[in-house]
C-alpha cells in the first residue's frame, strides 16, 4: 500500500521568524513562496507544519 503524502506550500516570508520556524522551514525544504514541496503524511510532518501552520499551506 503506498504511504499517503501531502503538499506543503509557503506562502508567507521566512524573514522575522523565529530561529526555530526557519530551521523548520528549511527542514520541510521550504525556502521561497509560492513554493510547493510533497511529504509523507506522518506524525513527524504534522508536527512540523503545526510549528510554521501561520506561513504555510496544506494541499492535502
Amino acid at each position: 500500500m503506498a504511504e499517503k503524502t501531502i503538499k506543503i506550500k509557503l506562502v508567507r516570508s521566512v524573514g522575522g521568524r523565529k530561529p526555530n520556524q526557519v530551521k523548520t522551514l528549511k527542514a520541510l525544504g521550504l525556502s521561497k513562496i509560492n513554493q510547493v514541496v510533497e511529504k509523507a503524511d506522518n506524525e513527524a510532518v504534522r508536527g512540523m507544519i503545526a510549528t510554521v501552520k501561520h506561513v504555510v499551506e496544506v494541499i492535502e
